[in-house]
């Protein structure tokens, strides 16, 4: 007789979560109904995976398959509202996603539509559809979807998961927007100082080989610099792209990624930043699927795979150990020592009073104005500090370009 996981909200309000056998999924739910209470999710209990590691090629493939079928996260947002109203106002799935279809203008993303209409034609659930397209759809949220299919409330869940989207682009949107900017003036930086290498400070080396004085240590140096770039300007270019190919592969594997997020986390004021944003990340994720009825241990495993950081992802591990072995969520989390105090308090108030949900809500909410803060506050001191580098090292390069002249000068003064 197969076993079911349930996850049921008891008429006090209270989530209960557990397992019960039975012939099949009707009578499953029907044993629930007899319990009272509302019923959240029922399914087939499967056999727990954790997250495997994947051979380097495999990372390497699997990345350049998402970037080839990724669609915009706003386009995403505006199909999983839409569906939601369409299957509310009583139009069928197949009927609502060939007419989202119909009206999409982009090419790649009414593609996948096409072949989830074809797939729905077919028999299949949404759910299994979408899984025919992880590079479009997470298993965060096919997951959703799949709890929306189990508890007849899959209009609910879709127009919660656009919402979620949405927030969740407006908080990447906020991160890109901070460091774009200095990495834009790095990369600006470095071209002007290759260009000063290569083609400014050779003609003042012409200059000075003709008056044949003795130059001063630093301009030594920086002509020395500059002969060594301008002659081996190609090779450098290469060893500079091996370097980069080398460090991408190695971010592409388990440790490698695991070192670069911790010191990535680990990096003053952009690293606070990451934290608040993962943490705002995971705080949604999680609320969303245990209030859509997702057992705990599938969606901790399920966050695993949104938050993006190696550091956390290894944290979310460990806690689905210690919850398998008995400890609660707030005090698996809290062994971890990589969540902060103040979202532990919360998950720790939401398991007792039965609203985990509606706390990491909060808590999203929290770090959501946290990370406004950061770029805030960001935004307002960069700019300024990355002039005054920009001249510092420019000013730095041009007065040493000039010593030669001021001694020059000084040499006239003291004949004349």
């Amino acid at each position: 007789m197969p076993t079911y996981s349930y996850v049921i909200r008891d008429p006090s309000g209270r989530r209960e979560e557990s397992l019960v056998r039975a012939s099949d999924l009707d009578a499953a739910i029907s044993l629930l109904k007899g319990k009272g209470g509302t019923i959240l999710s029922v399914r087939e209990a499967k056999k727990e995976t954790a997250l495997k590691k994947t051979a380097l090629g495999d990372q390497v493939a699997l990345f350049f398959y998402r970037l080839r079928t990724r669609v915009p996260l706003e386009i995403l947002v505006f199909f999983t509202r839409q569906l939601s109203t369409m299957f509310s106002a009583g139009l069928t799935l197949e009927k609502s996603i060939v007419g989202l279809q119909y009206e999409e203008k982009n090419r790649r993303f009414r593609k996948v539509l096409g072949r989830l209409s074809v797939d729905i034609k077919k028999g299949f659930s949404l759910s299994d559809a979408l899984e025919k397209h992880p590079g479009v759809f997470s298993p965060m949220y096919v997951a959703l979807v799949k709890a929306g299919e189990i508890s007849g409330n899959l209009h609910t869940i879709l127009e919660d998961l656009s919402d979620y989207i949405e927030a969740l682009a407006d908080t990447r949107r906020k991160v890109f927007s901070a460091m774009s900017y200095p990495l834009f003036v790095f990369i600006f930086l470095v071209i002007m100082l290759i260009g000063i290498f290569v083609f400014v400070i050779p003609m003042f080396r012409e200059v000075y080989a003709k008056l044949g004085a003795q130059l001063p240590g630093p301009t030594r140096m920086l002509m020395g610099a500059s002969q060594a770039i301008s002659q081996n300007f190609l090779s450098a270019c290469g060893i500079t792209l091996l370097v980069l190919i080398s460090l991408w592969l190695l971010a592409m594997t388990d440790r490698g990624r695991f070192i670069f997020d911790r010191l990535l986390l680990a990096f003053p004021v952009l690293g606070s930043l990451l934290k608040n944003a993962i943490m705002n990340k995971f705080s949604k994720t999680f609320g969303v699927l245990i209030g859509s009825g997702v057992p705990i241990m599938e969606a901790i495993s399920l966050s695993q795979r949104v938050v993006g950081n190696k550091v956390i992802e290894r944290g979310l591990s460990q806690a689905r150990g210690l919850i398998k072995d008995g400890f609660s969520i707030s005090n698996a989390l809290k062994k971890t020592m990589v969540f902060p105090a103040i979202l532990l308090q919360l998950i720790a108030t939401g398991e007792e009073t039965g609203e985990m949900d509606r706390l990491l809500n909060k808590a999203a909410i929290f770090y959501e104005k946290q990370v406004d803060a950061i770029v805030d506050r960001l935004t307002s001191l960069i700019e300024p500090i990355l002039i005054v580098i920009i001249g510092v090292v420019i000013g730095s390069i041009i007065i040493t370009i000039y010593l030669p002249v001021f001694y020059l000068g000084a040499a006239l003064r003291r004949g004349l």
